[in-house]
């Protein structure tokens, strides 16, 4: 019914992963090389027919739609009047930063992360505080006693949690984030949980909002949501803040409209509307195909013995890759992929020193696309035995 094998020519359409750079096949940026479903094309047409591209407002059907879909997919039932409209999640981290916590306060973040987490903290003159999640047999954990003697530092005041986990693919499990939120708890700390890619699981995995644990007390949480990994359509800057303490629900909302990052687009909320009202299809099919994409990839690997290891990717359609037994470092592997081959993958390093012997590749594309992809690579790394 979809076709994910389709190739399509995303050249000069001010593609940041295809024309912002001169390369063979770019695999580093997070977004897909597939169309949306229908639903979204024909509500983005539908409104530009219209023809007036004025200043537009969220109306419930908005925020309904988010209600629906969370409570389809994820046995969660949202409350209206918890949830805010933002152009993007990670605008919305940086307003509730400014907001909930004060310059030369400390933000914990889980490494090895997305590369923004960092940036977000820094730019917005916080302290980064880092923890380091242990890697062990191909796998990464939660080091607990770790996290609670960061967390009980009085000047940490907030924790991203990154629930799926970028780069490295991991799905929190209940026992896990009800942990972290009684550390939180305890030690007063507010909970920031950004769930961009909840719905991108493997078809036998589940991914578990942080509201929806057994947990006495949710105060200091605040989940951050959006349809834009889910659907391929970050272009159109639409997401979502949820959270049920009203004080911290106030101060987000005046600090999101201050800040510029609650107004939409005019085609955010209808493409929102038709990606959660009508894209189960669609997102089932896309996940099966990523799950295929994965195993083909770790069977190319492991048949040509290339000396990497693809780590257990249970979310995300980023594959993490442990290039430590290599003769060349990781980084250098990155650069000698794009100069020399045109395969531009993204090092590892730019998500945590701990990163440094990794690269992540996106598999969001047609098979056909992943399979010249690990070519390269293949050829690559037979050259530098």
């Amino acid at each position: 019914m979809y076709d994910f094998d389709e190739v399509i020519d995303r050249h000069n359409t001010n593609s940041l992963k295809w024309d912002s750079t001169d390369v063979k096949i770019p695999m580093w940026v997070a977004d897909m090389d597939f169309k949306v479903v229908d639903e979204i094309k024909e509500n983005i047409i539908k409104r530009a027919n219209h023809q007036v591209y004025a200043y537009s407002v969220v109306d419930d059907e908005y925020f309904n739609s988010y209600i629906s879909w969370w409570k389809r997919r994820h046995d969660l039932t949202l409350k209206r009047d918890c949830l805010l409209f933002s152009t993007g999640v990670m605008p919305s981290i940086s307003s509730i930063i400014r907001c909930l916590t004060n310059p030369s306060d400390k933000v914990l973040i889980q490494t090895p992360v997305y590369n923004v987490f960092f940036d977000v903290v820094v730019n917005n003159n916080r302290q980064l505080v880092e923890n380091e999640l242990t890697y062990e047999d191909s796998r990464y954990y939660i080091d607990f006693e770790k996290l609670e003697q960061q967390l009980s530092d009085e000047d940490v005041k907030l924790m991203l949690l990154c629930n799926p986990h970028n780069p490295v693919g991991k799905i929190w499990y209940p026992d896990e984030i009800e942990r972290i939120i009684e550390l939180c708890n305890r030690y007063d700390v507010i909970l920031v949980s950004d769930d961009i890619h909840c719905d991108l699981v493997n078809p036998d995995k589940k991914y578990t909002p942080v509201y929806s644990v057994d947990c006495s007390n949710k105060d200091n949480l605040i989940m951050c949501m959006a349809p834009s990994k889910t659907f391929n359509i970050a272009g159109l800057q639409t997401s979502a803040v949820y959270c049920e303490n009203r004080k911290l629900y106030e101060q987000i909302e005046k600090q999101l409209s201050i800040d510029f990052n609650s107004m939409p687009n005019v085609f955010a909320i209808s493409a929102t509307k038709a990606a959660f009202n009508y894209g189960d299809e669609w997102l089932d099919s896309l996940n099966r195909y990523v799950y295929e994409n994965k195993g083909i990839a770790r069977e190319f690997i492991d048949e040509n013995e290339l000396d990497v290891d693809v780590i257990d990717c249970e979310a995300t359609y980023l594959l993490w890759i442990d290039c430590s037994r290599l003769s060349i470092d990781a980084y250098e592997l990155y650069e000698y992929l794009k100069n020399s081959y045109g395969l531009y993958v993204s090092p590892g390093i730019k998500f945590g020193k701990n990163g440094s012997d990794f690269i992540r590749v996106n598999i969001a594309c047609p098979k056909s696309t992943l399979l010249e992809g690990l070519s390269i690579l293949n050829k690559a790394i037979l050259s530098l035995k």
